[in-house]
């Protein structure tokens, strides 16, 4: 019995699991080009709480213009040139909501979004168990565990854009540096070179003058 409960206990978690990565909407890292413009569209039923949050991973002064319109076309939320931001609200109707991504005020730069649109609230991790029945010493463990690993994998994802980000501005600032050696290099040569030419110069207006004085 205890066997069966324990294994019991642990399909719940698992289906809870996967549960979680059904309702809570989508998560994308995706490459937004420049001159361009992407959309995402999320069918959502009313009084559904949401949430969009968004970061600029590479690319530019890391920053993108964000909209999001319910179905009738409203807009409900609107930012210009964001690095990162985040918003929360109810949806006030049925209906497929749209989010947008621009990159149109850019003319050469290319950009890593990063998105997450969570849609509703997790499930619960016992969803046949009575409510007014107290959990079990496993099942609060298990409960405990879940909300731990889910914070985790926030902290992950935080940390892992973090990361990408700051190996991004690493990269651009080698790469400025290396050209800025390779400019300083090219200025060196020339500045030496004319100071070469300018020297023999002066020696061979010299020897010229000092001959026609004898003569």
């Amino acid at each position: 019995n205890m066997m069966y409960g324990s294994l019991r206990v642990l399909l719940q978690v698992l289906w809870a699991q996967l549960l979680c990565g059904w309702v809570l909407g989508s998560e994308l890292t995706f490459e937004l080009p420049d001159n361009a413009k992407q959309c995402f569209y999320e069918d959502i039923i009313m009084g559904t709480k949401c949430t969009l949050e968004f970061q600029v991973v590479t690319g530019g002064h890391y920053d993108v213009d964000c909209r999001l319109e319910d179905p009738d076309g409203t807009t409900l939320y609107k930012e210009m040139k964001k690095q990162y931001d985040s918003f929360t609200f109810t949806a006030a109707k049925n209906g497929t909501y749209k989010f947008c991504f621009s990159n149109e005020f850019s003319t050469f730069t290319h950009k890593t979004v990063y998105f997450d649109f969570q849609v509703g609230d997790d499930p619960p991790l016992f969803p046949n168990e009575n409510r007014v029945t107290a959990l079990t010493q496993m099942e609060s463990a298990c409960v405990s565990i879940h909300e731990a690993l889910k914070s985790v994998i926030d902290y992950q994802t935080h940390f892992r854009l973090r990361e990408a980000q700051g190996r991004s501005r690493a990269e651009d600032l080698n790469t400025r540096v290396a050209f800025w050696s390779i400019g300083e290099a090219i200025i060196l040569l020339v500045v030496s070179i004319s100071q070469v030419v300018l020297l023999r110069s002066f020696f061979s207006d010299k020897k010229t003058t000092t001959t026609r004085v004898g003569s």
